[in-house]
């Protein structure tokens, strides 16, 4: 994976504030050279410095690298979730 894609992508999740979220998909089109599934791939490998709980699904579900963590950060942060555990993505934004 390329070095410069890989700081683009956690550049992008660092600005996202505490008490908000942006998606996998909206990173991408951010970055411009790939799709949603390679940007949680290097969350999941290379995420740890940022807040990547703060990048979830289009749907709302929250990412389940870390050993399943996001739940706990994002509520401990007041995102606003759903009764299912999804964030209510519009609002979080």
């Amino acid at each position: 994976m390329d070095e410069d894609y890989v700081e683009a992508v956690l550049a992008l999740a660092e600005q996202v504030p505490p008490g908000r979220v942006t998606t996998y998909g909206a990173i991408a089109r951010l970055v411009g050279t790939a799709g949603p599934r390679q940007i949680g791939r290097v969350m999941a490998l290379h995420g740890d410095a940022v807040p990547w709980w703060r990048v979830v699904q289009a749907d709302g579900r929250p990412a389940t690298c870390h050993d399943g963590t996001a739940l706990e950060h994002l509520r401990a942060e007041g995102v606003p979730l759903t009764a299912s555990g999804r964030v209510d993505v519009t609002p979080a934004r």
